[in-house]
């Protein structure tokens, strides 16, 4: 842990991006209950510092919409699908974080009353002033678009200081360090860096949108232990991106 890690937050709102696959654990496909509690309570510890937290989720544990267009079915279907089962994702999340009493709010780009509440910036933020939890499902409504694009566009509406993309290595690295074990770990990159080393961080829509609204972009490996927690207490573990400055 970086010895000059605050004990106090250094963010007051952060927006938190999930890929589908860290609710599915070991498994090849859908939740695994476990990992599903131990996000809940990642989440629960800095929502007790008062970190007011947005959080997108995707669906790829469920539906890969782009492996289904792979296969031969329709773009914007398959897309559909996989917004639907960002929705799924979000309802389970919503009761890992009942189960811990923490106030949470499901926002849906998709209109589907009686199941989630419909999603509405002035609620959303509203609601995140109260400390709830607002869980951002069905991606921004649109197909073609991944939730990698939703979430900072989220991110940039809320207001975020930061968004957090949780990954399953330790942040962004020279080349895939599961195939290249010696590829270099970045400490900090600019987004120029990014778009121009394709580094593959966020499609390039995403990180062009972050760049735009100076929002900046941590990422991380959601597997480490407290690593959420000590993430908004200031240590500097994974790769910080954010406009202007040269990586490390």
């Amino acid at each position: 842990m970086d010895s000059q890690v605050n004990q106090s937050p250094i963010y007051k709102r952060i927006l938190l991006k999930l890929s589908g696959e860290a609710l599915q654990g070991d498994h090849m496909y859908g939740i695994d209950p476990s990992k599903l509690s131990r996000i809940g309570a990642e989440i629960t510890r800095i929502t007790k510092l008062g970190v007011q937290v947005g959080l997108v989720i995707g669906g790829g544990n469920l539906v890969r919409g782009s492996d289904f267009y792979t296969a031969g079915l329709d773009r914007v279907t398959a897309d559909q699908m996989g917004m639907l089962a960002t929705v799924i994702n979000g309802l389970a999340l919503r009761d890992a974080l009942d189960q811990k009493k923490i106030p949470v709010k499901v926002m849906s780009a998709l209109s589907m009353p009686g199941l989630v509440d419909c999603y509405n910036r002035l609620h959303a933020i509203s609601a995140l002033e109260q400390n709830h939890v607002v869980i951002f499902v069905g991606g921004t409504g649109n197909p073609l678009v991944t939730t990698d694009s939703a979430a900072a566009l989220r991110g940039i509406e809320i207001g975020a200081d930061i968004l957090i993309k949780a990954t399953k290595v330790d942040g962004v690295f020279s080349a895939d360090p599961i195939k290249h074990p010696n590829a270099e770990q970045y400490a900090e990159l600019s987004y120029d860096d990014v778009i121009k080393e394709r580094l593959g961080v966020m499609d390039l829509n995403a990180i062009l949108l972050c760049q735009e609204h100076a929002l900046p972009l941590r990422v991380f490996n959601m597997n480490k232990k407290e690593a959420l927690l000590q993430i908004v207490l200031g240590d500097k573990m994974g790769t910080l991106i954010q406009g202007g400055k040269n990586h490390a």
